[in-house]
């Protein structure tokens, strides 16, 4: 299916046109400005625009593509700019104007008797947690980069994280939506409603879309009570079919309440004792390692009880070798910044080959044996480094250079890396994206991945919502 081709790059009389939407101030147009919005940051891609454009409301995001649409000119939509798949940055051709959201950034409303809040999708993550947590609400979406990212792309992208386990990935946190639609039209829908069955549940078209069915300009989300007791452990095990047993075991004995559950190798712990000033929080060397984490609403001390019934019950069962549970926030924030490094710290280590996958949870031991021969037989001396949320199925299956490699040339084999991980993915039931979209880097797959029908209601939706192509083009679909 074809779309209208958006014209060539906007003549200046157009740039003028956009840039006095938003004024002066907000239209970006020297390089030194623009720069911070156009490289992805771990350099993988690089983009140019004409403009960078900086609303301050959804009317003036309105007005934005409701020119676009008049002019056939193509928006690339940004929130953070923490996306790893290239689908918030503009290609090289001059011809897509940049439209940033991070002015939008107010919490316009939070009703802890409702459990919800609504929020512009301008607001940074960790806002949005903290304004919660003032009225003694949890807004349970976590990940690494918290501090920067924001709700819209987080929303765009279906972000997931590390309480994914829990509550869901960011499409189970959103009772409605304000979107923008590409010819400017404003959808109101910022329903707080649990139930509503009259009719088709629109939100989630654009949830994972990437910005390119409309513009999320707002979000209203759900809240939790906020957990009053929490139990952090930090466990070593011989290997990931222990780890998965482990698993079962938290989730039987607690009730429901194992909040998070991360699978970390020993190389990835080296990593980040290495570059991070961590300390080694085990005498001795292990394999694998996982961090749990039990939440609830109980009592300050009472999960701590549950946690040690888990690790007693799991050393008599031997799928543990040793573990150490938090004895203080403290020692618990330690833990978690363990984790939370271990993707940023693989840059100290040369090259770094990427995947961010999923399987079903009872097939991440297999997945993670045949993906690391796979790979090793490709590059020998290539480092795997996998981890993530096992509780979820969901692992960055990352590969480190060999030691003493050459950078560039490793990255070579990006693609047929890629490729003989994807085809593990696949034959297991998984996904070739697992929380961060499919954007640039992903989208040649597409085609592969996805049967004609799904391709066909996905190209039809395109059509439905912007038949110009304007929105974000090259990215996503195929």
């Amino acid at each position: 299916m074809s779309h209208a081709a958006p014209a060539p790059a906007p003549s200046p009389d157009l740039l003028a046109r956009f840039a006095a939407i938003v004024g002066p101030a907000h239209a970006l147009a020297a390089p030194a400005d623009q720069a911070p919005y156009l490289t992805e940051w771990r350099d993988l891609y690089v983009g140019v625009t004409p403009l960078v454009l900086l609303p301050g409301s959804t009317a003036e995001v309105s007005a934005i593509l409701a020119l676009a649409h008049e002019t056939n000119t193509a928006i690339v939509p940004q929130s953070g700019n923490t996306g790893l798949v290239g689908g918030q940055i503009p290609d090289r051709s001059g011809t897509q104007i940049l439209l940033s959201l991070k002015r939008l950034n107010r919490i316009r409303d939070i009703d802890p008797l409702d459990n919800s809040m609504i929020v512009e999708a301008g607001c940074v993550l960790a806002t949005v947690q903290a304004a919660a947590a003032d009225v003694g609400r949890l807004f349970p979406l976590s990940l690494g980069a918290e501090g920067s990212c924001m709700i819209g792309g987080n929303l765009s992208s279906n972000a997931g994280g590390i309480n994914v386990l829990q509550y869901g990935n960011a499409r189970a946190l959103v009772l409605g939506l304000e979107v923008v639609l590409a010819d400017g039209r404003i959808w109101h829908g910022l329903r707080r409603l649990k139930k509503d069955n009259t009719g088709y549940d629109l939100k989630q078209l654009f949830i994972g879309a990437e910005g390119t069915l409309g513009v999320i300009t707002a979000a209203a989300l759900k809240l939790w009570p906020l957990p009053t007791d929490r139990a952090t452990a930090f466990a070593a095990l011989p290997s990931p079919e222990a780890a998965l047993q482990l698993l079962n075991l938290g989730q039987g004995l607690s009730g429901g309440r194992l909040t998070a559950f991360e699978l970390l190798p020993r190389i990835g712990l080296d990593y980040v004792i290495r570059h991070a000033a961590a300390v080694d929080p085990f005498p001795e060397r292990y394999p694998w390692y996982v961090l749990l984490e039990l939440s609830g609403g109980e009592a300050t001390g009472t999960l701590k009880n549950t946690l040690e019934t888990i690790l007693e019950q799991a050393f008599e069962r031997v799928l543990i070798e040793d573990a150490i549970p938090a004895q203080s926030d403290a020692q618990r924030q330690e833990f978690w910044r363990i984790r939370e490094t271990m993707s940023e710290v693989q840059k100290h280590e040369g090259g770094s080959i990427k995947n961010d996958v999923a399987v079903p949870v009872s097939k991440v031991p297999a997945f993670l044996a045949r993906a690391t021969a796979a790979v090793e037989a490709l590059v020998p001396g290539c480092r795997p480094v996998p981890f993530g949320h096992l509780g979820d199925g969901n692992i960055h299956f990352n590969v480190s250079q060999p030691l003493g490699a050459e950078k560039s040339v490793f990255l070579e084999a990006w693609e047929e890396m890629a490729d003989a991980v994807n085809a593990i993915v696949l034959d297991l039931g998984g996904s070739i994206s697992a929380e961060h979209g499919i954007g640039a880097m992903k989208r040649a797959k597409m085609a592969a991945i996805k049967s004609p029908v799904e391709l066909e209601m996905m190209q039809g939706l395109k059509q439905l919502f912007d038949p110009k192509g304007i929105l974000n083009p090259g990215k996503l679909l195929p």
